[in-house]
């Protein structure tokens, strides 16, 4: 037996072990917010998961990863996959801010911040847009000024997903205004829990509100929580919108909660109707599922072999083309699931005599509409990719 399959079938064991049932298929997850209370599968299931260093799996042993590689990770998720176990953790923590500071971070920093991430103890939020600094985002006027021991940070973010329960944000500031835009900008860490901070939700057409309007007056980010130089920010801000990009674009792995393709079969034949022969009974529709269904097996391929091919974990200014092709397909899968529902699908806000499933599908069809725009808009990833990927003259 190869090393990886014993390591596969000791993953199988213990997970069929410590999986509780309600962690199993949909249902909640924990994001590490100290506001929400878990339900008692959920949170045993972090606690198992997190004692291994699987909340991350490959991150280092010394900050509470769990040290595997990459095959290794690949083997957890795909037996997580087969008992339907949902992710332990999920969040900017483990999908943005921690590998940012394991790139970028000071020793101090990592033992400080990346532990408590990876045990679930904390939800961070990203402080980027702003109302006049959305896809031109250098040019934010936030500002932070420096008083000694710490900065007093001032100004307004914008579609600040999850600032609502988060217990702390990373953050983009200006520090330098008489700088080239690019170069006075600082990042930074700071906590969401003081006087300072202010957060509005925003009432999305879908009928959620995860973004917020975010406010500081005179909020305190400590000195030991500037990451990187001073006024030498925008370079580590623009690494870590790559692990977003990578995480929307389906480039970091990781367990599904569902599997799309197979939820589109089983609505169409519901909805459409099913032969006696098992299949859709539409030709149409059955050549839309279908098409839909190898569009994204092409895409997870791809992805999945780039994720081979790349030591670094994540591949650079191509991660835009993977956000891109991945936002589309988000948007029209729940397009068509709701399309395949008819007049079922366009119930919405507690409508009466709509099931559940058919109130959340126009839910998603409004709500996955935004993968599109926020961690970069599509027109901006399209202009990433013709300057940096093809290079194409401006």
């Amino acid at each position: 037996m190869s090393e990886l399959a014993a390591f596969r079938e000791e993953v199988a064991g213990w997970l069929a072990e410590n999986c509780p049932p309600g962690a199993r298929g949909p249902g909640q997850i924990a994001t590490g917010s100290s506001k929400v209370t878990l339900e008692p599968d959920v949170a045993l299931w972090l606690e198992r998961m997190a004692e291994r260093g699987w909340t991350a799996p490959t991150w280092p042993v010394e900050y509470g990863g769990g040290g595997l590689s990459a095959a290794q990770a690949r083997v957890l998720f795909d037996e997580m996959g087969k008992i339907k176990a949902r992710s332990p953790l999920m969040g900017m923590g483990t999908s943005m801010i921690g590998p940012t500071l394991l790139e970028y971070g000071t020793e101090e920093q990592k033992q400080r911040h990346i532990p408590p991430i990876v045990r679930g103890e904390v939800q961070w939020c990203q402080g980027y847009s702003e109302p006049n600094a959305g896809s031109d985002l250098a040019a934010l006027r936030t500002r932070a000024d420096d008083h000694g021991d710490h900065f007093l940070i001032n100004g307004q973010k914008i579609w600040t997903s999850g600032a609502a329960t988060a217990d702390w944000m990373f953050i983009l500031v200006r520090t330098d205004f008489e700088a080239p835009k690019h170069d006075g900008i600082s990042f930074m860490l700071l906590t969401m829990d003081q006087p300072g901070v202010t957060t509005r939700p925003i009432r999305l057409i879908s009928g959620t509100s995860p973004f917020c309007e975010t406010f500081f007056e005179d909020a305190v980010a400590k000195k030991e929580d500037l990451v990187g130089e001073l006024n030498r920010g925008w370079t580590i801000g623009k690494r870590l919108l790559q692990f977003e990009r990578s995480g929307i674009g389906g480039l970091t792995g990781g367990v599904r909660a569902a599997d799309p393709g197979k939820t589109l079969v089983r609505v169409a034949k519901e909805y459409v109707g099913e032969t006696a022969d098992g299949r859709i009974a539409d030709a149409a529709e059955r050549d839309a599922v279908l098409a839909m269904n190898m569009h994204r097996e092409a895409f997870q391929l791809t992805a999945a072999r780039v994720n081979e091919e790349t030591r670094s974990g994540t591949p650079g200014e191509a991660t835009s083309i993977f956000k891109l092709v991945g936002a589309a397909l988000t948007r029209d899968t729940a397009d068509l699931k709701r399309h395949l529902m008819g007049v079922r699908g366009l119930g919405a806000f507690g409508a009466e005599h709509f099931t559940e499933a058919e109130l959340k599908a126009t839910e998603e069809f409004l709500h996955w509409r935004t993968t599109t725009i926020y961690g970069g808009s599509s027109e901006i990833q399209a202009n990433i990719i013709a300057k940096r990927v093809l290079g194409l003259p401006e």
